[in-house]
């Protein structure tokens, strides 16, 4: 793992730990929190443009999102960055440039 994600992980198990909060982090729950905190996230976007958001609150929002990401993460195992670029090349094999340049349709459309 990089060195930069593996010390945000230990942070994170660290303030966790500290607080005896790891009997409340299943992957189940934490899948949850995930879910609950990207839709704090998008709160931050309704009813409104997009420029019009609250940066600090779209920052706090992102941030708790990629807390409880790097937890799940973490109790499977995973290499965070080892999982986000294998996705990145599946998406690649999925959306060639050729095909998939400046268009939003689906893969199965292309």
């Amino acid at each position: 793992m990089n060195n930069d994600l593996k010390i945000i992980t230990e942070k994170l198990i660290q303030f966790r730990n500290d607080r005896d909060w790891e009997q409340f982090h299943n992957p189940k729950d934490l899948a949850l929190a995930i879910s609950v905190e990207a839709g704090e996230l998008l709160e931050t976007f309704l009813w409104k443009a997009s420029d019009e958001a609250k940066t600090e609150k779209v920052r706090e929002e992102l941030a708790d999102v990629f807390a409880f990401a790097f937890l799940l993460a973490e109790k499977y195992g995973f290499d965070v960055k080892e999982i986000v670029l294998d996705k990145i090349r599946k998406n690649g094999e999925k959306y060639p440039v050729e095909k998939s340049k400046g268009t939003a349709r689906k893969y199965n459309e292309l």
